[in-house]
């Protein structure tokens, strides 16, 4: 059966910062390329025919990890800005406990959790939702359809909002949710797309 990853990109330098990055081009912190060579290890024993990554950096820095650490180098691979992260607008590079202080908790978990409400400036998740899924359905899920294998690593706003499609969650559902980073998430599909297993590899022991 088809399996479909989706891996958020290890930890960034603004992450570590505790900075609002969206489309800021930052790399990988060095915890974050340790967290990228573990999910390499964890996905060592899945095959895997064919990834797509965002454009950015520390998106195409955890691809290249992971299909280092996987033997997998030589795989296909597409890139494209419909897999970027949320654009955070004026919030960009900002640090996050600075802005709660200024705007209250409340507002900046607005911004970065809800559905509808976009920083100013910027991209709410239903926003980065309309350009990331007719991507998704049209290239990735395509591939899957014909029995491929795909790796996807991108963010954690267009990877939540691929998330909330495929497991049919609300405008309140989503806000609950989270993708770490360097977590592999694992769902098989039947022939026909229906989802058979949806695991998080993150106890998964690597070799």
């Amino acid at each position: 059966m088809p399996q479909l990853i989706l891996l958020r990109h290890g930890q960034s330098q603004w992450n570590l910062e505790n900075r609002f990055t969206g489309w800021v081009d930052v790399p990988l912190s060095p915890r974050g390329e340790e967290e990228a060579r573990r999910a390499g290890q964890m996905l060592k024993a899945y095959p895997l025919d064919k990834a797509y990554c965002s454009v950015l950096k520390r998106a195409i820095q955890t691809l290249e990890i992971v299909l280092e650490e996987t033997g997998r180098k030589g795989i296909p691979v597409v890139y494209d800005q419909a897999l970027n992260e949320r654009h955070y607008g004026e919030l960009q590079g900002l640090d996050k406990a600075e802005m709660a202080r200024r705007f209250g908790e409340r507002q900046v978990n607005l911004w970065r959790r809800s559905y509808e409400v976009a920083p100013p400036g910027g991209e709410s998740l239903r926003d980065t939702a309309r350009r990331t899924l007719p991507f998704f359905k049209k290239k990735i899920l395509e591939d899957v359809a014909v029995g491929k294998n795909v790796l996807v690593s991108a963010h954690g706003n267009s990877l939540r909002s691929i998330v909330m499609d495929l497991d049919g969650l609300s405008a309140e559902e989503v806000v609950a949710l989270n993708i770490p980073t360097g977590v592999p998430l694992l769902y098989e599909f039947s022939p026909d797309l229906k989802i058979l297993s949806k695991k998080n590899l993150s106890r998964q022991a690597t070799s």
